[in-house]
């Protein structure tokens, strides 16, 4: 019957060690750790390979949720969001002829700049302070405050 020693587990948690080192995802950590752990535990405790099996995949399973759970964090700005800064403001550079496009410069950048085309469902003219209502793809709709 094949059997699994203490240090086959050890053995393997390095080699998981190094294909970690040459990856950097820091996923595989995980894995490894459970291996070493598993590797300790059957140094005092003799498992059969089944339920050491068991553990180890217990262990990786462990490990991932704690991975997920520090590291897997909500994002902090919006910037690049369909959905970003709707509330920023901005001023008419250009007049915005109704249904076409003028040029606005925003107080703060929108989507990574600070003046874009914009349209409007009215005229607007230079130098009236607006807000966006919509951004769709690249045009950004505008309406004065």
């Amino acid at each position: 019957m094949f059997s699994i020693l203490w240090w086959h587990w050890i053995v393997f948690g390095l080699i998981l060690l190094i294909i970690e080192l040459a990856i950097g995802t820091f996923f595989i950590l995980g894995f490894a750790i459970a291996a070493i752990i598993i590797g300790v535990i059957t140094f005092f405790i003799i498992f059969s390979f089944a339920t050491q099996l068991m553990l180890w995949l217990l262990f990786c399973v462990v490990f991932i949720v704690i991975w997920y759970k520090k590291f897997s964090h909500t994002t902090m700005t919006k910037s690049g969001q369909s959905d970003y800064s709707l509330d920023t403001l901005g001023t008419v550079i250009q007049d915005i002829p109704k249904h076409s496009r003028g040029k606005v410069i925003f107080d703060t950048p929108v989507l990574g700049n600070t003046t874009w085309h914009a349209t409007s469902n009215k005229d607007i003219h230079a130098q009236t302070r607006i807000k966006i209502v919509k951004i769709n793809g690249q045009l950004i709709e505008v309406e004065p405050i």
